[in-house]
């Protein structure tokens, strides 16, 4: 059963000398979760594909006195398995450890029928949504090893949960991020210092969100930034004992 962790109360230094990777970091929901993180005390590395983007969050960060923050440019569409592994030996070099990773980066597609779905988006989704963070977390499982206690979440939805018609590759890759993250925390299950977990952010708004529901009033959704809680709450140490675990970041909508 998902969890909503929507009025937790983030204590001020609650990731306070932490390292922890956010991709999709440029804008929307990941750009509000680096931000928080630092704000909560985290070192935040920024990674995604638009450099003008990260600088700007980085930016941010400087300018409200968090930690100083690392940008780490990489389009995860066209990464390569060397390129998860040399971003592993560079993190290591510099931080000698990973205490989080939020795996915000993902790709809609199309809403259409599977009858009319274009193969090659097909798999450009899959390995946006899915085997990018997969391989990417193969890479940097010995840095979250060198953690005391490190948290890994996995953004997933509900159409990840339950199938629904039309949202073709993307369900499809939240269906396999879902069963990744059950199969992953089992098996790190005897280490006890890292704990997987999927996270649905829920009607959101973004980008992406106004990219799949054009109609919408955005004025009716929550903001990045309203549903942080259960962000900090997952990445934080009292979530310490959850894994392989599937929340939401906000309650269902009624309507």
């Amino acid at each position: 059963m998902a969890i909503c962790k929507i009025d937790y109360q983030a204590p001020a230094e609650l990731l306070r000398d932490r390292v922890i990777l956010v991709t999709g970091a440029g804008d929307g929901i990941g750009r509000d979760a680096a931000l928080a993180y630092a704000r909560h005390g985290a070192t935040v590395i920024l990674l995604g594909r638009t450099t003008a983007k990260l600088e700007a969050v980085y930016d941010e960060i400087e300018a409200a006195g968090g930690p100083q923050p690392a940008i780490f440019p990489l389009n995860v569409e066209g990464a390569s398995l060397k390129d998860y592994q040399d971003m592993a030996e560079t993190l290591d070099k510099e931080f000698g450890r990973l205490d989080g990773i939020l795996h915000n980066a993902g790709l809609l597609g199309r809403i259409t029928p599977f009858e009319q779905y274009n193969p090659e988006l097909w798999e450009q989704v899959m390995r946006v949504n899915i085997h990018g963070p997969t391989w990417m977390t193969q890479a940097l499982l010995p840095l979250l090893k060198d953690s005391r206690d490190a948290s890994v979440i996995f953004t997933s939805s509900s159409v990840g949960r339950k199938g629904r018609a039309y949202w073709g590759a993307y369900a499809v890759s939240k269906f396999a991020t879902e069963g990744f993250v059950e199969v992953l925390a089992e098996e790190l299950e005897h280490l006890g210092n890292v704990r997987v977990n999927t996270l649905n952010p829920g009607a959101t708004r973004t980008q992406m969100r106004r990219s799949a529901y054009p109609g919408e009033d955005p004025d009716t959704l929550r903001t990045p930034e309203a549903i942080m809680p259960t962000y900090l709450w997952l990445m934080g140490p009292d979530s310490h004992g959850h894994s392989g675990e599937k929340f939401d970041a906000q309650p269902p909508r009624t309507s």
